[in-house]
């Protein structure tokens, strides 16, 4: 074999005409950046620089009046001129590093004026308006994401002003679980279960049908409270062991060793085996096993409403990127609440690009004229996953609610608009088997 030339291993890769020119765009807007950034250090350098040497300057003035202060002789013409000067030259040095940050807020646009120039802005053309609602619909969806998301952080006046300003009525029944719930945790930080414990019981059904084990974990919390406070709680820690007895099939385990800890208790729990009791961490699992089992039994999520509700439908990735490429930016409010939608939008949004531009090379029209589901799929991965998906094999489109899966008698699933379109006479063969059947038998699936 001949040997390889220089340049044998390299990978050479052909790039269409559209991707070098995207490429050239990129490069351009990076080569603003770049002088943005270059600016600021060396802004940066000579600020601090500068600065310094104004600081001594100033500081040897300092002293030299401070000596002639001490000295008793009167201010001489030269210490005056030198004043003088002194004073100029802080006037000049200020006015120097102002103009010269006025110009890095010059370059700083150019970076804008650049992105406009090689990108095209105009997002919102990829779907035509009428697949979406309007917009001050879409607005009144994000605003009330936003206000949903202010009252699960705890941010209640913040809500009510944002709700004023923006006109949007929220009843007070959508509020009255975020405030009890904020309240019950803010006496969960102060260390207070109380709160906790009278909404605990008073949903217990419900919690043992999440197999929640939020109210044990509160009592026992409490029964550690009463062993920290040492030999002298004793006699009521025993009596308040009382309440483990409906746990103890499920809980045997940490009962026990909560009661052998009595045994250490006179000696001192931080010094005995069972110190771990005594742990802080136990009020942080508090309050987040609180917030989960709560959230489940109200039927809210977890996490923020800016993080996930616009990720389940698949159409709503787009349009969360769409409300933000239009400038209804919600950055200040918690970045990282906003992780998951604004990255499935940017992971969204260029294939949703290309297959306009096939689209309209092609002239194809009605491919993609509701908001159910996008025109194809687009992957992002298992953290994006909040809800099982089911695609019918026959028509290869996604179910919804006006067109559910449905189960035949030979155990095969495929959509009801499907199974409408294979029944015969009255009749339905199922597809992958031969066996005949009467298309009423078919259950609905509810995943």
């Amino acid at each position: 074999m001949p040997p390889w030339p220089k340049w044998g291993l390299m990978r050479w890769t052909v790039l269409s005409p559209q991707a070098e020119a995207t490429m050239e765009q990129c490069a351009s807007v990076e080569r603003e950046v770049d002088k943005v950034l270059q600016k600021f250090l060396t802004y940066g350098q000579h600020c601090e620089q500068s600065l310094e040497e104004l600081l001594h300057y100033v500081g040897q003035l300092r002293a030299e009046l401070a000596s002639a202060a001490l000295q008793g002789t009167p201010l001489s013409a030269t210490l005056s001129l030198v004043m003088s000067q002194c004073c100029r030259k802080i006037k000049d040095t200020v006015q120097k590093l102002a103009s010269d940050h006025k110009d890095i807020h010059s370059s700083v646009s150019r970076v804008g004026k650049a992105i406009d120039r090689n990108f095209d802005s105009e997002i919102c053309g990829v779907v035509s308006d009428a697949v979406w609602d309007s917009r001050e619909k879409q607005q009144q969806i994000l605003q009330m994401a936003i206000v949903e998301h202010l009252y699960q952080q705890g941010m209640l006046s913040v809500a009510e002003e944002l709700c004023q300003e923006s006109t949007l009525n929220v009843d007070l029944d959508f509020k009255q679980p975020f405030l009890e719930l904020n309240r019950i945790l803010e006496a969960l930080h102060e260390q207070d279960l109380g709160p906790a414990l009278e909404w605990a019981v008073s949903h217990r059904q419900r919690l043992l049908e999440l197999n929640s084990s939020l109210e044990f974990k509160l009592h026992r919390l409490h029964f550690i409270r009463l062993l920290a406070g040492g030999p002298e709680k004793q006699l009521e820690a025993l009596s308040y062991a009382r309440h483990f007895q409906p746990f103890a099939r499920l809980h045997q385990r940490e009962i026990q060793v909560m009661m052998g800890s009595l045994v250490y208790l006179r000696l001192g729990l931080e010094k005995s085996p069972y110190c771990h009791l005594l742990d802080n961490s136990h009020w942080a699992e508090i309050c987040e096993t609180f917030t989960r089992d709560a959230c489940s039994l109200l039927g809210l999520s977890v996490e923020s409403p800016l993080s996930v509700r616009t990720l389940p439908p698949a159409a709503e990735q787009w349009q969360c990127a769409r409300l933000l490429s239009a400038g209804l930016s919600v950055w200040p409010l918690q970045p990282c609440s906003l992780f998951r939608s604004f990255a499935s939008g940017c992971v969204a949004l260029p294939v949703l690009m290309n297959i306009k531009a096939v689209i309209e090379q092609r002239q194809c029209t009605g491919v993609w004229s509701h908001k159910d589901e996008l025109p194809i799929e687009i992957e992002l991965g298992m953290k994006c996953w909040y809800h099982s998906v089911f695609a019918c094999p026959i028509l290869r489109q996604q179910t919804s609610d006006s067109n559910p899966p449905i189960k035949l008698i030979c155990g095969h699933v495929i959509s009801r608009d499907a199974l409408n379109k294979l029944i015969n006479g009255g009749k339905l063969k199922c597809p992958y088997c031969p066996m005949e059947q009467n298309p009423a038998d078919g259950k609905r699936i509810i995943f």
